[in-house]
């Protein structure tokens, strides 16, 4: 490996979507554990450790990319900063690497944040990632959160004392997939953890005083188990009382491991009225927690489904029904326009009537060719792009 790369450095594969406008920094490659059938992204990498020297080198790297798009602003007369001018300039740079763009995008944002990829951090030795962590705030002034991903499983191989001196490092926030809070579920997908351990894990990560993201996945249980799936992990969620509980729902592309079963037929995927139906039932169980939740994912059908509990907890679900009340035909134009991003909220569906009539058209011309399954066909390859 080279040690002077000025011109990048590395970033993995993916990050959370509310990580969108985060500094992406990679302290770890791919996924330690790799095996749940849901998962496409980590499926043919291996894991490995990056040394504290590599971390540093890109962090080093990062902070000097800053000073270069400071000097840049001001030579454009901007004043160092980065405004719509510099930012342009930048992205039309064909010479500039993804690295450096995505610099300036976190500049052009000012979010402050930081995200640390990949699956599990928290995997690195106490010493070493308690060191990454203090150098990135030394060198990086204007970061005000440091988050990354981390799995239960891991979470609850760290002492205590270990995850208070991670937070007292700089990790703010730590984002777990807990899926599902169903054992059943949990072990068909080859999660690696149960409902109890999750539950271990989030409290203890709250009381190390770092904040909680629970990553709930909608129709996991497929029409088998959905009803326990719904259940169970309101009953898991009730037990730490997150921060954020955010949703991601479920697709099985063939890429997914998932979808052997699906072929051989041993597991049924969800409709989107059944994952409506699974999403209402969830909510309606959480009690006693003061939890954010968030529908931030593109593969989310019902984005009004965000808001603060307990005070929300009725809105939420009237979104739901919401969507569960429309005739057949509104519910396909609403899937038809949700998937495509045409409709950013359900109750977008009647306030423009232009879009309305543009969809119906769609709908019923793909119809006409290729019958009612090409309209579904059609859904699922808008979606499936996505994953």
């Amino acid at each position: 490996m080279k040690k002077n790369r000025p011109h990048r450095f590395e970033q993995g594969p993916i990050r959370p979507p509310n990580e969108a406008r985060s500094l992406l920094l990679r302290f770890t490659r791919n996924c330690p554990w790799n095996h749940c059938l849901f998962c496409p992204v980590y499926k043919s990498r291996d894991f490995s450790l990056r040394s504290v020297d590599e971390i540093k080198a890109d962090i080093t790297t990062a902070r000097r990319m800053m000073d270069r798009i400071e000097k840049l602003s001001h030579q454009m007369g901007s004043a160092g900063r980065v405004d719509d001018r510099v930012i342009s300039h930048i992205f039309n740079d064909s010479a500039a690497s993804g690295s450096f763009r995505s610099v300036a995008g976190w500049l052009y944002y000012g979010t402050g944040a930081c995200f640390l990829q990949d699956a599990d951090n928290l995997i690195m030795p106490t010493d070493d990632l308690a060191e990454a962590l203090e150098f990135l705030k030394e060198t990086i002034q204007p970061i005000t959160r440091i988050t990354t991903y981390a799995r239960s499983k891991t979470v609850l191989k760290k002492s205590d004392a270990s995850l208070k001196r991670i937070h007292k490092a700089g990790l703010d926030r730590i984002h777990i997939g807990l899926e599902s809070g169903c054992d059943k579920v949990l072990k068909l997908m080859k999660k690696g953890v149960t409902g109890k351990e999750h539950i271990h894990a989030g409290k203890r990560v709250n009381a190390a005083g770092m904040s909680l993201s629970e990553y709930v996945m909608p129709g996991l249980g497929g029409q088998e188990l959905w009803r326990e799936h719904a259940e169970d992990t309101a009953t898991v969620l009730n037990a730490i009382n997150p921060d954020f509980i955010r949703l991601r729902s479920l697709r099985v592309p063939n890429r997914v491991p998932l979808s052997a079963k699906v072929a051989d037929e041993t597991y049924t995927v969800m409709t989107d009225d059944m994952v409506a139906d699974e999403i209402y039932l969830f909510i309606s169980r959480l009690e006693g927690i003061d939890s954010q939740i968030a529908s931030d994912h593109i593969l989310n059908l019902l984005p009004d489904v965000q808001g603060k509990l307990p005070d929300d907890k009725n809105r939420l679900l009237d979104a739901i029904d919401a969507y569960r009340t429309l005739g057949d035909q509104d519910r396909l134009i609403y899937r038809v326009g949700r998937r495509g991003g045409s409709y950013q909220s359900i109750y977008e569906l009647k306030q423009n009537f232009s879009l309305y009539g543009k969809i119906k058209n769609l709908i019923d011309q793909v119809e006409a060719e290729k019958g009612p399954s090409g309209v579904e066909q059609l859904v699922t390859e808008i979606v499936d792009q996505h994953i």
